[in-house]
């Protein structure tokens, strides 16, 4: 205990130390020193890896973790006034260590709290006793945004309120744990844990694989087979509702969809038909029984909660009431966050469960009751005050939260005023000393302070926590600049064994039972975004085939008035793309389209497709800035349809052939079939000038197919024969319309006793004309 004040009081302790010259500290973090004040066993292992490595090593293996971030498309959405724009996530390199034994008191305190959370809500929404005793005031219930009257006496489908949970919690100067907030409504970060877990075991994997760090995949296998199972059970399947691409954790929502093999719904996907939800699915509507919840609560109907939501389903609360879904967590579960519940979860706890919480929750007064509100006034000065129904950490909220001691005369005044008068609205807390972690800053390891987020999920033997989870890392030593939206940082969570760890996966297990989907699941929003991706790309290689060639010419013939130039630049320009630009606007629109349209279904998109267009778009808005047109450009041109070739092989050798390919492909094909019937009839037409046909088929990549096949009687209808109605051609017209007959055949509910459906017939028929060519062409 000495060595742990000596370490407060900013002195090292004795004996040598295990940090090299170019780590040196200004001061030890506290999460390496234990109760003893040694450095920690398992932050032992690991600086002293650090050491061997050297600073130029280390720094190296970081920016590898870093680059899989980028490669990977890992983001969050900052928001800076009205508008949120992606950010690249800001990854702390150097992991949390927390032995097992510390760990293990973790988790039973979080278990003990989940399982107090659940009874507090279940009383809100049921027989209400909390209130009638005492134990809550009817003020912090009535008074709150967060509670749903709609929802009071509907029980859940699944006889629980809670299934997934995350806390927050700080570790204070005597080395205890305390919890600093419940989070009940959506709890996000999750899947970022995951990416935070893959990236720091790619810089740092020889050091991980010797520290006997749990893995993270059984909590998530444990949990995706209980919602699995409860969703067979009713006959049903499990889908995550997300807000859409604009939510500022979206990325993970669909990285969470993809792992665990769930479908990522929004709102509008949905439809409540005789209260039961059902997806729209290119097979019709489907029952989905359970829904894992990632928007707030108020959202989730615009009939009955919250009346301008464009993000929810009409009809969802009727859904619940007749007891036809299961949702993850349960609507209103969010008045669970609000600050000033920490305040009564003491007695909650020697009420409800017998026992004091295991894990102490950072103390707490709302002000709305008269002792508790002269505590506050008179002990002002060292308490933070803020909303006491707010759903957010203290020492996240800068705005609307202050420490008293920091108001001067004027507001101090005016604030006892207003806690007198208006103290139920009001709580205040004891400041934060939040515990310090190492973070590499410029080739050394300085102490941030940093949170910890851990997660809690249900599953048929009962609550299981995540071995991990992610830190929270501030970007200074100020401890209100550790959220995301101010500059922090997150940190993967290491909780270390003395022994060898069990190696887990979502793989199946030896005899587990075969599931597969089938093949109509695929919602219909999706499949009109895959349909739209195949159109822009295909639009985007037509446009860089042509504006190749264009500038080809130019290069060569310095002449832009040349009839051939002029022609071009016509049809170009009646596609909206400036041939004189070297890298025309009109053909960035189209790729960021292409790019727009892949983010919607990042669920159903691989990792490496998503690479392959961001780097499209990458490379294409690198050359806006220094292209010129004419042999600069043509050089341009020639790579971006490499990228865009490497993007159409990966989709074409590795997207599985289900309905969500087929849907793609008949995208490719009508736009390829419309962009060559338009191209075919401009420089065929009479007026065409010289060299017009050369250029076509230059455009069509047909220019040695077209020597072969036409070497004796070449001409001009060969060209409109080879491009239009050679059925071998992949070029050619007829052949994109061959090919959209047999993806739409293969559709689910395309074929009836060997021929078109009138579902089919009603989707050929409406085919644009322009790409159904004749032998009149």
């Amino acid at each position: 205990m000495e060595k742990r004040k000596e370490r407060q009081a900013g002195k090292k302790p004795a004996g040598p130390s295990l940090i090299a010259d170019y780590t040196l500290l200004p001061g030890i973090p506290d999460e390496m020193i234990g109760a003893d004040g040694e450095v920690r066993p398992a932050w032992r292992h690991l600086i002293t890896a650090f050491d061997s490595l050297g600073p130029e090593e280390l720094a190296a293996r970081f920016e590898r973790a870093d680059q899989y971030l980028r490669d990977a498309g890992v983001f969050y959405r900052k928001y800076d006034g009205a508008e949120g724009k992606e950010r690249a996530w800001p990854l702390a390199h150097v992991p949390l260590v927390i032995d097992e034994d510390d760990w293990s008191k973790i988790t039973a305190g979080l278990i003990q709290r989940a399982d107090l959370l659940e009874q507090i809500v279940a009383d809100i929404y049921g027989s209400n006793d909390l209130v009638r005793r005492g134990l809550l005031p009817p003020d912090l219930i009535a008074r709150n945004s967060e509670f749903l009257r709609p929802m009071v006496g509907v029980k859940p489908l699944s006889g629980h309120f809670l299934h997934f949970c995350a806390f927050e919690l700080g570790r204070g100067p005597d080395g205890g744990w305390w919890v600093l907030g419940d989070r009940t409504q959506a709890p996000s970060g999750a899947g970022f844990a995951l990416e935070n877990r893959v990236a720091t075991t790619r810089a740092l994997s020889d050091i991980y694989a010797g520290m006997h760090v749990h893995r993270l995949a059984g909590f998530f296998r444990n949990f995706r087979d209980t919602l699995n199972a409860q969703a067979r059970s009713e006959g049903g399947r499990v889908a995550i509702l997300t807000p859409g691409q604009h939510n500022e954790t979206y990325f993970e929502h669909a990285y969470i969809a993809r792992y665990l093999g769930f479908m990522l719904l929004e709102g509008e996907d949905l439809v409540v038909e005789n209260g039961q939800v059902m997806v729209r699915t290119v097979s019709g509507l489907k029952p989905v029984s359970v829904l894992w919840r990632r928007m707030d609560a108020s959202f989730a109907d615009p009939l009955e909660l919250r009346l301008d939501s464009r993000i929810g389903t009409p009809g969802m609360t009727e859904a619940l009431r007749q007891g036809s879904i299961s949702m993850v967590n349960a609507l209103g579960s969010g008045i669970l966050e609000t600050r000033a519940f920490n305040a009564f979860m003491p007695r909650l706890s020697r009420e409800l469960l017998g026992a004091e919480l295991a894990l102490p929750t950072i103390a707490t007064w709302w002000c709305g009751q008269q002792t508790e509100r002269q505590h506050v006034i008179a002990n002002f000065d060292r308490l933070m005050i803020g909303p006491a129904f707010a759903t957010g950490l203290a020492i996240d909220d800068h705005k609307a939260t202050f420490l008293g001691s920091t108001l001067d005369d004027t507001e101090r005044l005016a604030m006892i005023r207003r806690l007198e008068t208006e103290g139920a609205s009001l709580v205040a807390q004891e400041p934060v000393r939040l515990s310090t972690a190492p973070v590499h800053v410029n080739g050394r390891l300085e102490p941030r302070p940093i949170t910890l987020r851990v997660y809690a999920a249900r599953t048929a033997e009962g609550w299981v926590i995540m071995p991990g989870g992610f830190a929270r890392v501030g970007s200074t030593t100020d401890t209100t600049a550790i959220a995301m939206q101010r500059g922090g940082q997150a940190a993967d969570v290491w909780v270390v064994s003395d022994a060898p760890v069990e190696r887990v996966s979502l793989l199946p297990q030896a005899g587990e039972k075969l599931v597969r989907s089938s093949a109509g699941s695929l919602p219909s929003r999706a499949a009109d975004n895959l349909i739209w991706l195949g159109r822009y790309a295909e639009r985007c290689e037509a446009t860089v085939r042509i504006l190749r060639a264009y500038n080809a010419r130019l290069a060569e013939l310095s002449n832009p008035a040349l009839p051939i130039l002029k022609h071009t630049r016509s049809y170009l320009e009646g596609l909206g793309v400036d041939a004189t630009q070297g890298m025309p606007a009109g053909l960035l629109m189209a790729i960021d389209s292409a790019v727009h349209s892949a983010s919607q279904i990042r669920d159903r998109f691989s990792p490496d497709g998503w690479l392959a267009l961001a780097d499209l778009r990458k490379t294409s808005r690198n050359f806006a800035t220094r292209v010129q047109a004419g042999d600069d450009a043509t050089r341009a041109m020639t790579v971006l349809l490499r990228k865009l070739a490497g993007f159409s092989g990966l989709v074409h050798e590795n997207m599985y052939r289900f309905a969500g390919w087929r849907f793609l492909e008949i995208g490719r094909r009508l736009e390829r079939g419309i962009q060559l019937a338009s191209i075919v009839s401009w420089f065929t037409a009479s007026e065409a000038p010289e060299g017009a046909l050369d250029m076509l088929l230059e455009i069509g990549d047909s220019v040695m197919t077209h020597r072969r096949r036409y070497a004796v009687s070449a001409g001009s209808d060969s060209y409109v024969d080879l491009l239009v109605l050679d059925p071998l051609n992949p070029r050619s017209v007829l052949f994109q319309v061959a090919d959209l007959r047999e993806q739409i055949e293969r559709l689910p509910g395309g074929n009836e006793d060997g021929h078109l459906s009138a579902a089919a017939k009603a989707r050929w028929s409406s085919i644009p004309s322009c790409a159904l060519p004749s032998r009149s062409t």
